[in-house]
C-alpha cells in the first residue's frame, strides 16, 4: 500500500504538494464513495463494504489509508469521518454543486 504524504511525489505530482497529494488520494478506486458513505452514523465494514458496493480487500485498503491520514478512524460503533474527515467532505460539497448543475446543463452530451 502506497499512502500518499504531503512532500513526496504523487500520480500527476513530483513536489507533493498538498492540493496534488489529495487529489492523488480521492483518485484512487472507491475513496470518494467511503467518504460519502461515512457521512452519517459509523457504519460497521460489512455495512460500508455493502454501501460502497466494493470487496473486502480494496475496502481494507482503502480505510488503512484513510485511517492513516487522519480522515477515517474506528472505534467500537463502527468507522466514521474524523473531524478532518468532515472538513474534506464539506470542501468538497462546492464541487458537488458545481458537478450537478454542470450536468444539468448538458455538458458531455
Amino acid at each position: 500500500m502506497n499512502i500518499p504524504k504531503i512532500g513526496a511525489p504523487v500520480r500527476g505530482s513530483t513536489t507533493g504538494r498538498p492540493v496534488m497529494v489529495v487529489l492523488d488520494l480521492l483518485g484512487r478506486r472507491s475513496t470518494l464513495r467511503i467518504l460519502w458513505e461515512l457521512g452519517g452514523d459509523p457504519m460497521t465494514f460489512r455495512a460500508l463494504q455493502q454501501a460502497c458496493e466494493t470487496n473486502s480487500s480494496l475496502l481494507n485498503t482503502r480505510l488503512a489509508e484513510l485511517r492513516a491520514l487522519g480522515l477515517v478512524a474506528h472505534d467500537g460503533d463502527g468507522y466514521d469521518l474524523t473531524e478532518e474527515g468532515r472538513k474534506l467532505k464539506a470542501a468538497l460539497a462546492p464541487l458537488c454543486l458545481w458537478a450537478e448543475r454542470w450536468g444539468a446543463a448538458g455538458a458531455g452530451s
